[in-house]
């Protein structure tokens, strides 16, 4: 089936209050979808975020992010007292700073106000939830810490020693059961909203970082799974060599998995975090596939990416164990980077789609495996992902061989008409799947890029300033009427 959607973070919804909620925007982003016949959201990581504010660097694989919760629902809800709302004025760009420091006062004050009103729903959702025991600790704990990393708490608490635990656990009683309500909230505005999708006619699709951050309830939790030395440090870390995006390569830092430990545990950790992901999201995106077939190892310390090596990864006996487990699973495999056969004989095995971006096409070579016209029905085709400019913005600054044969492949006659005729070609070409940042939609310049690889600050933040006119949902449904999506 021909099917096509838009790739658009929650954050970037217009919601009042300086970002993009789980609420009535997201709701009628989902009625935008559902009348332009575009049967996919995709969306970015939705956990907790960490350094510089990214998504792909979580305390926590599994939790949601507070920040998203809608603020406005609560009070409808009666899970605030009535008049308390975000005080914050709308913005394009979202200030993380301003909105965590008012969302936190809000959950608080919800947290005071109606905890003991949702205690039996709340009871059920740690019972449901094995990750929640763990990561509430682990939040409560950075509290006292001064949000330090774990790295560097004091050694009998880094190494988790039971006799100091549980003492803490008591102490910390209240500030727990806070970060399960909060959870609590998370999961139940986002049940109403992917109920709601479903209702639409839309599915929701999710990204799912291959690696979980260093300061992570994950890693510190489950310190056996990592390649960390005895005293619980990493030895060595990922990132990917010198590529299209950097000249030093990049160097995430995330640890590294043991997994021939995780292969003699038939990769349980694995499972129930893609269970967890399988029960949020209809369709989920493996970001760095590449890492199952063959993943950069980077001395920890290293100043750079340029001096790593390549090491096999897990392959096919991981993803026969995940199919044989949950075989009902949608996956998408994020095949961007130095792909090579090893990467591509996985790919053959699972029988996932793999990512084609149309901004890659262009580098001159006729082989090249972005050009539309060598798109395989089994993929996902974009114009562009949230690490690229917007296809306006990078053909304002692509070298003028790049520019021409843009035009000459897609029928523009320049920039005022680049993004459109980036969009309908991916939607006309023989991809199943079809998907354009809502950046490119609106026609957006390199103001409305969400993140550049390798930088730390300012990435992240661009939002939507009013819900999408009812011109493009009109353009929309024509353009997947005439490309047979929908």
């Amino acid at each position: 089936m021909r099917q096509s959607g838009v790739l658009l973070h929650v954050t970037s919804l217009p919601s009042p209050g300086g970002i993009g909620t789980l609420g009535r925007e997201a709701r009628g982003f989902i009625d935008f979808l559902s009348a332009s016949s575009c049967r996919i959201w995709q969306m970015l990581p939705i956990g907790p975020t960490g350094y510089g504010d990214s998504p792909y660097q979580s305390p926590s694989t599994f939790a949601g992010n507070p920040l998203l919760i809608d603020i406005p629902s609560l009070a409808e809800d009666g899970l605030l007292p009535k008049g308390e709302k975000m005080s914050l004025p709308d913005s394009d760009k979202t200030d993380f700073d301003a909105v965590r420091a008012e969302k936190e006062r809000l959950l608080n004050l919800s947290f005071r106000y109606a905890a003991s009103d949702v205690g039996e729903g709340l009871a059920d959702f740690k019972k449901r939830h094995f990750w929640l025991r763990d990561f509430c600790l682990f939040q409560a704990i950075k509290e006292t810490m001064d949000y330090a990393s774990w790295m560097q708490w004091p050694q009998e608490i880094r190494m988790r020693e039971k006799s100091v635990l549980m003492p803490m656990r008591r102490k910390l009683a209240d500030r727990i059961e806070y970060y399960a309500f909060v959870q609590y909230l998370f999961f139940l505005q986002w049940q109403k909203l992917k109920e709601y999708a479903h209702r639409k006619g839309v599915l929701l699709f999710g990204d799912m970082p291959i690696y979980v951050a260093e300061d992570s309830s994950d890693t510190w939790a489950s310190p056996e799974l990592f390649q960390f030395d005895a005293e619980r440090r990493p030895v060595s870390v990922a990132g990917v060599p010198p590529d299209y995006f950097s000249a030093d390569g990049q160097l995430w830092g995330n640890p590294l998995y043991r997994w021939q430990d995780m292969a003699r545990g038939r990769y349980s950790w694995w499972i129930r975090r893609l269970q967890s992901a399988g029960s949020r999201f209809d369709m989920i995106r493996i970001d760095h596939f590449i890492g199952f077939a063959n993943y950069y190892t980077i001395p920890a310390g290293a100043p750079n990416a340029r001096h790593g090596s390549w090491v096999d990864g897990p392959g096919e006996h991981f993803f026969r164990t995940v199919q044989r487990a949950l075989p009902q699973l949608r996956i998408i495999a994020e095949d961007l980077g130095a792909v090579n056969e090893k990467v591509l004989s996985l790919l053959r095995f699972c029988g996932y789609p793999g990512m084609k971006v149309l901004q890659f096409a262009f580098s001159g070579e006729t082989d090249n495996p972005h050009l539309p016209q060598g798109y395989p029905e089994n993929c996902v085709a974009y114009t562009g992902t949230h690490d690229n400019d917007t296809s306006l913005g990078w053909y304002r600054n692509a070298p003028a061989e790049a520019q021409a044969l843009a035009r000459s492949v897609t029928g523009a006659t320049g920039e005022e008409d680049i993004a459109e005729h980036m969009i309908s070609t991916v939607f006309a070409s023989r991809a199943d799947t079809a998907i354009v940042p809502m950046q490119d939609l609106l026609g957006l310049g390199g103001e409305g890029r969400m993140n550049v690889p390798g930088t730390a600050a300012g990435n992240w933040r661009w939002r939507m300033t009013a819900m999408p006119a009812d011109s493009l949902q009109r353009s929309l449904e024509q353009l997947n009427a005439s490309s047979r999506r929908g």
